[in-house]
């Protein structure tokens, strides 16, 4: 037995850990990542881990939170050319530990978001290839045929824009907290701009360089939180790793420095967004002109999944330091959208 922590209930889980992933005698518990969304574990008894993922501890929004979705599809991605964790069983009785809750592999290596550390271990040739790797890896995660690996039912790609746009529209008027004219615009010109004829691929939903493990030699070990992954337009992930991808040269009015890998994917060695970007097409054989309308999409999603982690953290509903900032970041982004809106080629986008 160890000290609980909070959202781990020590007692009903050495049982089930014991019967369903390995016979430990005592848990070591440790909050990992800055626990904005889904609470992610280190579990460790001795020179073993494994990790423990579970949805936050209030204000939980409809649909989202799934684990056994995020579980399943890591489980089906195992073997694929997308790295992913090795998972070991998944747990749909929330009175195990207060909440629905799945246990994978620990993989160690690095999340590359701290700029010193990055330097330290990986020079700008390494550097490179990070990128590369992260862009190839999106790439391959669109070549998956989603019948072959077992997620035919995985999603319901027809009209999955303008659900996601309904959606996040629905959960900002349930979740903020404030007037926010922005973002309500940011809604409005999604709406009039959405593209027609998209296909459909396996998404992940938040694909960005936060949410990859490197190993020593710089490549990519693991993808990280599938919690938003489903079957959708691939391009829309490629606007979340481009609201990601802060180009050295940037117009930080375009670009606004987002996510905690900001200032790693600008040091020396990585691709500029264009050559990322040229990178994918080649790959993909897909047509980015239009862009533009997934990168303000990005901006609002994100804005929208931060505006409610403002409403839990007054609500006194998160684990971890930062939330305080939160507020603030919607607000960036909300702007950051519209600029990207009013500066773009798609003419329903710009006021």
């Amino acid at each position: 037995m160890t000290d609980e922590v909070a959202g781990i209930n020590f007692e009903r889980l050495l049982p089930w850990f014991r019967e369903h992933v390995a016979p430990v005698e005592r848990l070591e518990a440790q909050l990992v990542g800055h626990g904005r969304s889904n609470l992610t574990y280190r579990l460790s008894e001795g020179e073993e881990s494994w990790v423990l993922r579970r949805p936050p501890l209030s204000h939980v929004q409809p649909t989202a939170h799934d684990m056994s979705r995020e579980y399943r599809v890591i489980s089906a991605l195992a073997g694929s050319d997308v790295p992913v964790p090795r998972t070991h069983a998944v747990c749909d009785d929330a009175e195990v530990i207060g909440a629905p809750f799945y246990v994978m592999e620990y993989v160690d290596g690095l999340v590359p978001v701290d700029v010193d550390e990055v330097a330290k271990r990986y020079d700008e040739q390494q550097r490179r290839m990070m990128g590369e790797e992260l862009i190839d890896t999106l790439a391959a995660l669109h070549a998956i045929d989603p019948d072959a690996v077992g997620l035919g039912d995985f999603g319901k790609p027809a009209g999955y824009i303008e659900r996601q746009i309904r959606r996040f529209s629905e959960q900002l008027a349930r979740v903020k907290t404030r007037d926010l004219p922005e973002l309500d615009e940011v809604s409005r010109r999604l709406q009039r701009a959405i593209p027609t004829g998209t296909e459909a691929t396996i998404v992940h939903g938040d694909y960005r360089l936060d949410n990859a493990i490197m190993d020593d030699e710089a490549h990519l070990a693991a993808v990280l939180d599938w919690e938003m992954s489903t079957l959708g337009d691939p391009l829309a992930d490629l606007g979340i790793l481009r609201m990601y991808w802060r180009d050295r040269d940037a117009d930080a009015g375009l670009s606004p420095a987002i996510g905690s890998s900001a200032g790693v994917i600008t040091m020396p060695g990585f691709p500029s967004w264009q050559e990322a970007m040229a990178r994918y097409e080649g790959k993909s054989g897909r047509d980015l002109g239009h862009l533009d309308f997934y990168v303000v999409l990005a901006h609002f999603k994100l804005a929208v999944i931060l505006e409610n982690m403002h409403a839990r953290f007054k609500a006194g509903g998160t684990v971890g330091g930062g939330f305080e900032l939160i507020g603030d970041q919607v607000l960036v982004l909300a702007r950051g959208g519209l600029a990207t809106a009013d500066a773009s080629s798609v003419p329903a986008l710009r006021g």
